[in-house]
């Protein structure tokens, strides 16, 4: 006998769908770790005020330009940051790029339009021609720190100093990290014969005088910054080896690498599985040290004038016109306010850094 079943009363009531959003869930080793650093609260605010700087200097274009950042001329806007505009769009007699700090220029344009300037007027290439004191000038309303002794705004050339400063550190710290711990952990998982050649080759190369090296091969080409990352990168890889090859060394030899062996696992996936995740420990904790430490050697590069062109935004460079005008204190004041500023706060996130990281530290409530 078969036994028909009514649809509608075997029907089950299905419950509106709704959107869920998903949200990041770290595991309880993570989020102990961020309720370390938060709680470390010089380290906490450290990143906040690094986070400012860095946003800040990456902005500087839009920040300090001696170019409109909107131009609105006969009813149309123009994005002169963006793109370079003829002289003759604005009514002028060239078909040159618009000079910006020309009178003639800025009536034109206000005769049949308007502009918008940036916070601060001035690029770090321009010359001031209105200075009421001969340069280097005091601090004023027109320029907060002053100018060096070319005529150029000071606080305009730390903006962008500090912006190719910082994204030549960022990128020497990612770079030397990722040759660093490649070769420290080859070194330390395969061991003996390996091992044994790695370890002369570092203890060679560690050997050599950097900094001299550094200067020689600087005077030898025309440096920019592709150069100087480089050549740096050549010399700073060698930091983070042993701290990831003494990670692997301890390891290595565990069950579960034998165990992953015997199944069969490649050595990448085991290296990349099991051996990386406990030498990101040490090296996530050294980082910001090594941040500083590039930040410091571009400075003393650039201070020496082996380091970027001539006439390059650079806090080196700003040290030392604090150098060559000691009449001129703000200048030496700003390069070490600024020095200092950054350097500390990389220090205090490494030590929040450091401490995450540490299982000695416990997590307060």
């Amino acid at each position: 006998m078969i036994i028909m079943k009514n649809s509608s009363a075997t029907a089950t009531h299905k419950e509106p769908s709704h959107k869920t959003l998903t949200y990041w869930n770290p595991s309880p080793l993570t989020q102990r770790r961020i309720d370390i650093f938060l709680n470390h609260k010089r380290a906490k605010w450290s990143l906040w005020l690094f986070s400012l700087m860095l946003i800040f200097s990456l902005c500087s274009p839009i920040i300090a330009n001696d170019k409109p950042l909107i131009i609105q001329y006969k009813s149309k806007f123009f994005l002169p940051v963006l793109k370079a505009y003829p002289e003759t769009t604005f009514g002028g007699d060239f078909e040159t790029a618009t000079d910006y700090t020309d009178p003639h220029v800025i009536a034109l344009i206000e005769k049949n339009g308007w502009l918008i300037w940036p916070l601060i007027p001035y690029h770090y290439t321009t010359h001031i021609r209105n200075l009421t004191t001969p340069a280097p000038s005091p601090p004023s309303a027109n320029n907060w720190l002053g100018t060096d002794d070319q005529a150029r705004d000071v606080l305009a050339r730390t903006l962008y100093g500090l912006r190719v400063s910082l994204l030549f550190a960022i990128g020497l710290t990612f770079s030397s990290s990722l040759i660093g711990i490649t070769i420290g952990a080859i070194q330390g998982y395969f061991g003996g014969i390996t091992d044994l050649i790695g370890q002369r080759f570092l203890e060679l190369w560690s050997g050599l005088p950097t900094v001299y090296l550094l200067i020689i091969i600087s005077s030898m080409i025309t440096p920019n910054a592709t150069w100087l990352l480089f050549i740096m990168l050549l010399f700073s890889w060698t930091r983070l080896v042993d701290l990831v090859r003494a990670e692997c060394l301890k390891v290595r030899n565990l069950e579960y690498i034998k165990a992953a062996r015997a199944l069969g696992v490649s050595h990448i996936e085991i290296i990349q599985r099991h051996l990386l995740p406990n030498a990101m420990v040490a090296t996530i904790a050294y980082m910001p040290f090594v941040l500083a430490g590039a930040i410091s050697t571009l400075t003393a590069l650039d201070f020496l004038g082996l380091g970027l062109p001539p006439g390059s935004a650079s806090l080196g460079e700003l040290v030392l016109q604090g150098k060559n005008n000691l009449h001129a204190p703000w200048l030496g004041l700003t390069a070490f306010m600024t020095l200092s500023s950054i350097l500390t706060l990389m220090v205090f996130i490494g030590e929040g850094v450091r401490d995450a990281f540490d299982p000695r530290v416990k997590a307060s409530k």
